[in-house]
């Protein structure tokens, strides 16, 4: 068995967002085992465990990863992880990968993913709300997919969004008010609201929206609203549910499953699209174990790691 410590080390942004855009492919084909995560609440936060088999990759695993949200405080990340891979033939663990660095990276890649097939144009301008880590992904991870002409950014802490617009370079990038960040053609969301901070009325036709931080149940970031003005596409039905943008709505009847116009995965194959080019579609974000499987196998390829006995 191999421990991994630095595997995000020298990995192309491009060729992760070409994995992730291959794993949503199988998923929409209905060539996956993936169960939803499962939550366990600690007194301080949660952790997750995720776990997936790939066939197209011939890759099984299970990442654990927690989110803690006053972790900053003390001088930890937010989010940490690992992921285990299994060999399929025996179960034996063959690999241990520090994934805190990959899952920023490949949920970077789910929502450029999703900005490439629902962004209204390819030249557009970007909205950004948040600017912790995941924020940064995104923005590096759409910028593979789309020509973005300026990036608009909020936060709370407009020291924060500046330093975090200064950080985007060469990128045209500027500190603006909410209402301004969300004047734009691709709004990434990336917080960990638990009460609407989008309000309806910013979001004009055209729109697409990245909702990112919703990704534990009672975390919420757009107005419900929004959901009943544009065509909403989730990664997985069965999280979303229980723990995406959609999980509070459905929770208070504001939205109901049958609504979701579809899955990522199904958008990557071509079963769905954006139909008009003044709908508003949203992409509802709670980040897939294969995911994780995907930037895994090219993180090992790329790696050598150092051995660990098991056996």
């Amino acid at each position: 068995m191999r421990y991994f410590a630095d595997p995000d080390r020298g990995l192309n942004i491009a060729d992760v967002n070409r994995a992730v855009e291959a794993a949503f492919a199988d998923h929409g084909k209905g060539l996956v085992q993936m169960p939803p995560k499962v939550y366990i609440t600690l007194p301080a936060g949660d952790f997750r465990t995720m776990p997936a088999y790939l066939p197209s990759l011939g890759i099984a695993g299970v990442k654990v990863v927690n989110v803690h949200p006053d972790n900053p405080k003390v001088g930890l990340p937010t989010v940490m992880a690992l992921t285990i891979i299994l060999d399929t033939a025996t179960g034996i663990p063959t690999a241990i990968l520090n994934a805190t660095r990959l899952t920023d990276m490949r949920t970077g890649a789910a929502g450029a993913i999703a900005a490439k097939y629902l962004a209204p144009r390819k030249d557009c301008v970007l909205g950004v709300i948040g600017t912790g880590r995941q924020a940064e992904a995104q923005v590096r991870a759409t910028v593979q997919e789309l020509s973005v002409t300026s990036v608009r950014v909020w936060s709370r802490n407009s020291v924060h969004a500046e330093s975090f617009a200064g950080r985007l370079t060469p990128l045209t990038a500027e500190s603006v008010s909410i209402e301004k960040a969300c004047d734009c053609d691709v709004l990434v969301t990336t917080t960990p609201s638990r009460s609407p901070i989008i309000k309806s009325e910013w979001i004009h036709a055209g729109t697409h929206i990245n909702a990112i931080g919703a990704d534990a149940p009672g975390k919420e970031e757009l107005d419900p609203e929004i959901l009943h003005r544009a065509r909403v596409f989730v990664d997985d039905p069965a999280q979303a549910f229980h723990s995406g943008e959609i999980n509070v709505p459905i929770t208070k009847g504001l939205f109901q499953p049958w609504m979701i116009a579809g899955t990522l995965g199904e958008i990557v194959i071509g079963k769905r699209k954006r139909e008009r080019p003044d709908e508003i579609t949203v992409f509802d974000s709670t980040g897939l174990a294969i995911q994780d499987l995907a930037i895994a196998s090219i993180a090992m390829r790329q790696s050598t790691g150092m051995e660990l006995p098991f056996l």
